[in-house]
């Protein structure tokens, strides 16, 4: 480590805030599945966005490039450093009160999800993300990949619910908007390679006093991709619409300790309504109406709707119980989702003989989240193959997730090269050292 830039940090935030001892960083250079590490120099939690600008500008002049790291939640190794500092924002943790039409809140990025959750609920209002990491998931990293969650499709992504930001250049620089420009644009899904968030002006949306949740079993992908399209074209109060593969499902009912609750196994949906009076009814008149339904378990008390919501929720944690998962979070056109999910096992098979597939998400926005346990974390021929899958089908090779450095080589496949020039160009202006997230969202050669 650079003695000088270390004294530099320390001077910054101060000795207790710049970590070298290796205990301390061996949690910061790994991500959450375990799949990705890397290297850090040191880590550094500035308390204050001038903070931040201090090391930035520190790290600037020693030539070494910075990670922002926030609740380490991510899936495609965007915050994992390579012989690079790590910049936590834990201490950037201010959470402001709604104010007092309680339409809106201040949080530092340091916050989560579900502090950011809990000072909504307590104003009458609640905020329009939702993960299953809100415990540990920060609000710098959600707007930095623009997270959707299973929420997004009645309010949208994170970038849709931040009114105002602040951030820290490259260069140190603080910026709070730009006259003219739209900060919140810019920054909101650009991985942390353009600016550190360091605080975000939020808008929250109605509270809902009654919701009913209901796991629907079809016959096929194909039949939950038309009883998707089907709920969210009859009920303005449709909340989620999320997908549960069989295999999924069974995983995480085992590891919950629950039962499957149908004897056929098949594919499922979650459905969730949320309004202003009872839901029940309006569900069952929905679900009455599905395509293809089999069977159903409905729910509209506390209890019930978290044993039901335990099985979508659980999945990720059920999945790294058994093995390293390659986790692959894609979009795909409504219209090409079955034919994709029926080509999956067959390509992941060919590739590697054996291998568990997994698939569940957002359904009725076109986002899958595959997961392969089998291959070494190293082996990138199952990733290689379903991302070429999922380019052929017109789709993104990333939805929600990001890019990060695990999909950078893959990025090409999805982006055109006056896209990625264009980006190029931006990060060249706002970063010329290549400071910020060195690797993250830097397309390699051409993928073919």
């Amino acid at each position: 480590m650079n003695q000088g830039l270390l004294a530099a940090m320390r001077d910054a935030v101060g000795a207790k805030s710049a970590v070298t001892d290796p205990a301390v960083l061996a949690a910061h250079e790994v991500d959450w599945t375990g799949r990705f590490r890397g290297r850090a120099l040191a880590l550094a939690r500035p308390g204050s966005a001038d903070e931040v600008g201090q090391v930035l500008r520190a790290c600037a002049a020693a030539g070494v490039g910075v990670v922002p790291q926030g609740g380490n939640t991510g899936l495609v190794a965007g915050a994992v450093p390579h012989d690079a500092v790590v910049l936590s924002t834990a201490r950037l943790d201010t959470l402001g009160r709604p104010d007092p039409g309680a339409t809106e809140l201040t949080a530092g990025a340091g916050a989560t999800l579900e502090r950011v959750q809990r000072a909504a609920m307590d104003a009458g209002r609640a905020f329009g993300v939702d993960l299953a990491a809100r415990g540990s998931a920060t609000v710098g990293g959600m707007i930095a990949t623009d997270a959707g969650g299973i929420h997004r499709l009645r309010y949208g992504s994170m970038r849709r619910q931040v009114l105002g930001l602040e951030a820290v250049l490259a260069d140190g620089s603080v910026v709070r908007g730009l006259p003219g420009h739209d900060l919140v644009e810019l920054v909101a899904g650009s991985e942390g390679t353009l600016a550190v968030i360091t605080e975000a002006r939020l808008g929250l949306v109605p509270s809902w006093s009654h919701r009913a949740t209901a796991l629907i079993s079809v016959d096929d992908i194909a039949g939950a991709v038309a009883a998707a399209e089907h709920a969210t074209t009859t009920s303005p109060e449709l909340e989620a619409v999320e997908l549960v593969d069989a295999a999924s499902l069974a995983l995480a009912a085992a590891r919950g300790g629950q039962a499957v609750p149908f004897a056929a196994p098949g594919p499922a949906l979650l459905v969730e309504l949320a309004g202003d009076q009872p839901m029940l009814d309006a569900l069952t008149a929905v679900l009455s109406t599905l395509p293809g339904l089999r069977n159903a378990v409905l729910a509209d008390d506390g209890p019930g709707r978290r044993r039901l919501w335990a099985l979508r929720e659980g999945i990720t944690e059920a999945i790294a119980s058994v093995g390293v998962p390659h986790k692959l979070d894609v979009g795909l056109p409504m219209a090409k989702l079955a034919g994709f999910v029926e080509t999956l096992g067959p390509t992941v098979e060919g590739v590697h003989a054996g291998a568990g597939v997994f698939v569940f998400g957002h359904l009725a926005l076109g986002n899958l989240h595959v997961n392969v346990v089998g291959p070494a974390p190293d082996d990138e021929r199952v990733d290689d193959a379903v991302l070429r899958l999922v380019a052929d089908l017109g789709g993104e090779v990333a939805a929600e997730h990001g890019i990060g450095r695990a999909k950078a080589r893959w990025l090409s496949l999805a982006r055109s090269p006056d896209a990625l020039a264009m980006h190029a160009r931006i990060k060249g202006m706002l970063d010329p050292g290549g400071l910020l997230n060195p690797g993250v969202l830097e397309a390699g050669p051409p993928s073919r």
